[in-house]
């Protein structure tokens, strides 16, 4: 995938920025959770993930979670990096970035929380995916997301998987003519 997308609109052409999407998944959804597994897809097309080791007071464990994404502690204890690692390394790839995700308030806690362990502020801007999206039906997203899928053929429920998912869904909505790009 390119880093700008060439469409025409009205008789024009315009070029069309491909957004930077993060995905973050986590031990559960309560207040007590926290990141295990973050991953990210540029607009260069490229995508990065990794385990993030949890810290000894990291204790809450929701079985419910690990139904969707099937990561075990104990894979995370075995081959998770440890959140300062994780936090530079984030800070390294996504420095002066605007990053979208399609679940704000959950992966704002969840940066909030790796980055607060790692004594260290984010170099990057966590923004709604919504700010960037057409208005639509979800009916239209929904679908548009499912034929990706369908398309890429992921099997698991990642966040590497889940970034590139919601970016090229983005891309095909804009690219769709049927809306303007916000």
């Amino acid at each position: 995938m390119n880093n700008l997308h060439n469409r025409a609109e009205n008789g024009s052409s315009t070029k069309l920025k491909v957004p930077a999407i993060i995905d973050l998944e986590a031990s559960g959804f309560g207040s007590q959770s926290y990141p295990i597994e973050v991953g990210f897809a540029l607009s260069t097309g490229r995508l990065e993930c990794t385990l993030i080791r949890p810290e000894p007071s990291w204790v809450h464990w929701d079985e419910s979670a690990y139904a969707v994404h099937g990561i075990t502690r104990e894979l995370l204890l075995a081959f998770g990096k440890p959140v300062d690692q994780v936090a530079h390394w984030l800070n390294r790839q996504l420095k002066d970035t605007t990053i979208y995700s399609d679940a704000w308030a959950h992966d704002y806690a969840w940066l909030a929380i790796l980055f607060d362990a790692a004594n260290t502020t984010p170099s990057f801007k966590l923004d709604h995916l919504a700010r960037i999206m057409p208005e639509c039906e979800s009916a239209r997203w929904n679908q548009l997301h499912q034929e990706i899928e369908l398309e890429l053929g992921l099997k698991r429920h990642r966040a590497s998987n889940d970034a590139v998912m919601l970016q090229r869904t983005w891309v095909r909505l804009i690219e769709s003519n049927q809306f303007s790009a916000a």
